[in-house]
């Protein structure tokens, strides 16, 4: 049967079509085209844009060739870790892009530029996350303006430094535990073994985020540690696939698992949640001084949606774990891995623990005084960055530098290259080097604003001391037990995921015992885990 369009109806229908027509030529191929002519005429250089893509393709192919590799503890990591944007930048410069899909990206690693981009988190914001990235972390991190004021405010009591002194005897019993599951392997295996120390870092710092976080729903926070790590582990398989359109709607045994997973955890924090808004629990932990910070902003102003609501204290309770965990447990994995090769700095790093502490258990006066230690977390931090680069784009044309920058250009601030710039760290700059920090951060390089392991400006990590008081806790206690060299075995691949962390399953080092075992004196230890990815050899000291 012939369908007749209606004399008005057809004009409207072509209409229609050709507005559509124009918008998904604009957004696929005109205005790409008027950014790059944009920023070529200012001296700012790169590939060719592609329709569509970009180099997304070259730059998925050039990672997943690259992550599996392994380097010598004494090559350059940024080209490592950076293999695409380093690619580009010995093509074309310092002042190039690449094409992230329709956008160009600014490849920007110069500490004027970075401070000024920091400094304005209003004109230059964070980018709108993949939903991946969103999932896996929420909360503050991806919110801008007044709703990101707002929950700094409410959120930053959490981590006074009072706040977190409250915390000290929680991350004690989680340190403790796990020295004793490595005292346990030592005395079932005479005078050696070897075993895997990044899950137990990682545990570690699960651990501690679950205590300090949830205080007596500790194991039920256990269990959501353990559900974010799975969904961490998941983000490469998804990675793949975001760039398709729909692409979370593939019923993938991936995607079905990561909404799962998703569920589960969204359940257990509303639960835990609940419970304290009925005053079942009232711990002094993390969670209940947010919900009192909340409950307090809301009384102040008299209006309930001044505060956060359940769904807001959620995602910021998914943020606790993921920045929380991650950020330590890979600073201590490169502090062990770094002192095991440069034995001098381990001897002086336990020399200074032992001095301050002797064999007590450490205390916050005494980790203020650990000056070797915050040197070598400093240089870790340098050459090992959690987070190696950071993504903004201006929301106005705004003026950069010499460079005048439209919507719809974005901005890579590589922190990882920045902490590894010959012209501002010396000719050393590859080098591990604590003492460039013996005279403080401002005097370790030529230039200013060049060290920014948490980022910087207003919105600077807010859990930064909360870390460093966790892993300097970490580190006396494992040098107060133990000593640690590199084995034979080892493998060096580090690479950003998310974070920068191991990437292998071969990463070994050696420990010998500082001290007599609890084992050896009759006391009881915990029972040990299943080895892993980072293997120790630890020894017996008879001494």
């Amino acid at each position: 049967m012939d369908v007749k369009l209606s004399p008005i109806l057809a004009p409207i229908l072509i209409l229609v079509s050709i507005t559509m027509t124009v918008k998904v030529l604009n957004w696929v191929w005109f205005r790409p085209r008027k950014l790059e002519r944009f920023l070529r005429k200012q001296g700012l250089h790169g590939n060719p844009y592609r329709v569509f893509l970009g180099d997304l393709k070259d730059f998925i192919t050039v990672m997943k060739t690259e992550q599996p590799k392994t380097i010598e503890l004494s090559d350059d990591v940024p080209p490592h870790i950076f293999p695409y944007y380093t690619n580009v930048m010995d093509k074309y410069g310092k002042r190039s892009f690449i094409w992230y899909g329709l956008s160009p990206r600014l490849n920007i690693a110069d500490p004027e530029l970075i401070k000024e981009i920091l400094a304005k988190p209003g004109v230059f914001q964070k980018q709108r996350p993949e939903p991946i990235g969103e999932t896996i972390t929420g909360g503050l991190l991806f919110l801008e303006d007044e709703k990101w004021a707002k929950h700094r405010k409410i959120i930053n009591p959490a981590f006074h430094v009072e706040k977190l002194k409250n915390m000290i005897p929680a991350m004690l019993l989680s340190c403790s535990e796990m020295i004793g599951k490595w005292e346990a392997l030592v005395c079932s295996s005479g005078n050696s073994k070897e075993i895997d120390v990044w899950p137990y870092l990682e545990d570690l710092s699960g651990d501690v985020i679950s205590r300090t976080a949830f205080g007596s729903s500790h194991e039920e926070g256990r269990r959501i540690f353990e559900l974010q790590q799975e969904r961490v582990s998941l983000v490469l398989q998804l990675a793949q696939l975001c760039f398709i359109p729909g692409w979370r709607y593939i019923p993938t045994k991936a995607n079905r698992r990561m909404k799962a997973i998703t569920k589960e955890i969204h359940t257990s924090l509303k639960g835990i949640i609940n419970r304290r808004e009925r005053g079942e629990i009232t711990n002094n932990d993390l969670l209940g001084i947010l919900m009192g910070s909340n409950y307090k902003e809301i009384q102040e102003h008299g209006n309930k949606n001044v505060g956060m609501s359940i769904e807001d204290i959620i995602e910021e309770c998914k943020l606790f774990y993921f920045a929380g965990s991650e950020t330590t447990s890979n600073l201590l994995v490169w502090t062990m891995v770094l002192l095991s090769k440069y034995q001098d700095w381990q001897a002086r790093a336990r020399e200074e623990v032992l001095k301050v502490f002797g064999k007590k258990e450490p205390n916050v006066d005494g980790l203020n005084q650990l000056k070797i230690v915050t040197m070598i977390f400093q240089e870790v931090l340098r050459l090992y960055p959690p987070a190696p680069l950071l993504l903004r784009a201006p929301t106005k044309t705004v003026k950069l530098g010499d460079m005048i920058l439209p919507v719809g250009v974005q901005l890579t601030l590589l922190i990882g290259l920045l902490h590894q710039d010959p012209k501002i760290w010396g000719d050393d700059a590859k080098e591990f080097k604590p003492d460039r920090f013996s005279e403080g951060v401002s005097s370790a390089a030529n230039t200013q604003f060049s060290f920014i392991p948490f980022s910087s400006g207003p919105r600077v990590c807010v859990g930064q001391n909360f870390a460093m008081i966790e892993a300097k806790m970490a580190l006396a206690m494992i040098l107060q037990h133990f000593s640690f060299e590199l084995s034979s075995n080892y493998l060096h691949a580090p690479f950003s995921i998310i974070t920068l962390q191991p990437q292998l399953s071969t990463i070994t080092v050696f420990l010998n015992s500082t001290i007599t075992p609890r084992c050896l004196e009759g006391e009881d230890i915990p029972p040990t885990d299943g080895l892993g990815n980072i293997f120790c050899t630890f020894s017996k000291n008879h001494n």
